[in-house]
């Protein structure tokens, strides 16, 4: 059985794709983005990411 560990990370909207891509480079699958719990009605998100444990 796969055993996974997992991260968040804050996600800038300026600079999502190289955020992404640095994350999927290292390894890291994208799970979700949704918005910040502590940032009501900003553009601040979160991002979580898997990846199998090595």
């Amino acid at each position: 059985m796969t055993k996974w560990e997992y991260m968040s990370a804050p996600l800038l909207v300026h600079s999502t794709k190289e955020i992404l891509d640095q994350f999927g480079a290292e390894g890291w699958e994208l799970v979700s983005i949704v918005p910040s719990p502590g940032h009501p009605g900003y553009d601040a998100l979160v991002a979580y990411f898997k990846r199998p444990l090595e």
